[in-house]
């Protein structure tokens, strides 16, 4: 058999959706010919619906799967699952919350036998650059991490400790010096308010953790990538304030890129329900001026990407306080649906979003032939229905723990169907395979 012909009336290539004849050999993409190709007679052709677009695979950097050690919070089966019903094909696991944390070699191994023969989309491995692991990180990166993470801030679990600004420093020099990649949680701990109780109400919560902890944080990268030409990245934006600077630091050649996540995109701190702790992150969901602007720094490419930040965790620990529930978002499998939603709102085109959940993330990592369609690339490929319309409901959402934020939004769009490398993905597909950095 020749392979897999996929003939789609809008299909999107080189920034544009245009018709198209996409021919699949050996799961790579051996052509893409205009929409009215003539097509071998022995081939399997599949017809992308009238109203539907052919999208290459989204690509998510920034997602927690926890497992092992916390795989009542989540799992690579559960979570590759939730991954390819929303389009994406290739994710990125951060080396916490699991157990042991991402942080050596030996835990990397752990990490990836947990994994093996269980994914249903491709999936690789972030490090942990945290106290003890500074010296020895090109260890981890020779083994095919994809950069390592660290956060400024405690990150809420034991066995993955902060960085005060001296190592900090000593991070970014270490992963200049062997041309890795550092990606930051940055809020800075002398703008946060010590906390344990805080009642049900948001605002009491948003007050903990102000703008200038990101802002503080965030000017410390940038000093220290300038200081020593190493390439870093900044997690989950959520303070447009931070902006300006980030724009400067580009534009003098800073090696620094940036990602938000759906959350900060579809939702804003004035409509978050007392006691709505599944809205509970680090940092925090601002007001409706702020998002605006992250909005804007998106459209203007001051920020790379969009991201999930997939952090869920079992119910029980999503108590109605929010000094005492746990932070982090599920929305691994409903974001790109929610941005779309909110692109739609604000009169922007799929275009113009697509980049920052294939392209953009793809380039993060360092993947060329994934997040786009185009002759040699991975044939990893989504359909998608953009005028379709459902109410997210968490018994339809297949991470493992029933808890989203996003759980009542009327989302526009539709995923119907993954392809990973030329095969259709479906409810018991384990054909992802683990990919490591080059």
């Amino acid at each position: 058999m020749t392979g897999i012909v996929f003939r789609a009336e809008r299909a999107w290539i080189d920034g544009a959706f245009r018709p198209a004849t996409v021919i699949v050999r050996d799961g790579r993409i051996a052509d893409v010919l205009p929409g009215d190709a003539a097509t071998p007679a022995d081939a399997d052709v599949r017809v992308v619906p009238d109203g539907h677009v052919l999208l290459p695979g989204l690509v998510d950097t920034h997602v927690h799967v926890n497992e092992p050690g916390r795989t009542e919070w989540e799992g690579f089966a559960s979570a590759t699952r939730a991954a390819a019903l929303g389009g994406v094909t290739t994710i990125i696991d951060m080396p916490l919350n699991s157990i042991p944390a991402t942080t050596t070699v030996e835990a990397l191994a752990t990490k990836r036998a947990s994994a093996a023969g269980r994914v249903a989309v491709d999936v690789g491995f972030w490090g942990g650059a945290v106290p003890d692991s500074l010296g020895s990180l090109d260890a981890m990166h020779q083994q095919g991490v994809f950069g390592f993470k660290c956060f400024t801030a405690p990150s809420g679990v034991d066995e993955f400790p902060h960085l005060e600004p001296e190592l900090l420093r000593a991070a970014i020099e270490e992963v200049a010096g062997i041309d890795a990649l550092l990606i930051v949680h940055a809020e800075d701990p002398a703008h946060l308010v010590p906390h344990e109780a805080l009642g049900g109400h948001y605002e009491d919560f948003l007050a903990t953790r102000p703008a200038a902890a990101e802002e503080s944080a965030i000017a410390q990268v940038i000093d220290g990538a300038r200081a020593t030409g190493a390439r870093v990245h900044v997690l989950h934006l959520s303070d447009a304030g931070a902006l300006p600077m980030i724009r400067a630091a580009k534009d003098d050649g800073v090696r620094i890129t940036v990602e938000t996540c759906p959350h900060y995109l579809a939702f804003e701190a004035s409509t978050i329900p007392d006691g709505a702790t599944e809205f509970k992150c680090c940092p925090p969901i601002r007001d409706d001026a702020n998002r605006d602007a992250l909005w804007q720094g998106l459209v203007d490419g001051t920020i790379d990407m969009v991201v999930s930040d997939h952090s869920p965790s079992t119910a029980d620990l999503k108590t109605d306080d929010w000094g005492l529930a746990w932070g982090g978002i599920a929305g691994l499998q409903v974001g790109f649906r929610a941005v779309w939603t909110e692109a739609l709102r604000r009169g922007l085109s799929l275009e113009t979003i697509l980049p920052w959940f294939t392209t953009g993330p793809a380039a993060l990592a360092g993947f060329a032939d994934r997040g786009r369609i185009a002759t040699g690339a991975l044939a990893h490929l989504a359909v998608f229905d953009p005028s379709a319309t459902e109410v997210i409901e968490v018994a339809g959402l297949a991470h493992r723990n029933p808890v989203s934020a996003f759980a009542g939004l009327e989302a526009r769009g539709r995923v119907t169907e993954t392809w990973l490398r030329g095969q259709r993905v479906t409810a018991a597909s384990v054909a992802g395979q683990l990919v490591t950095r080059g």
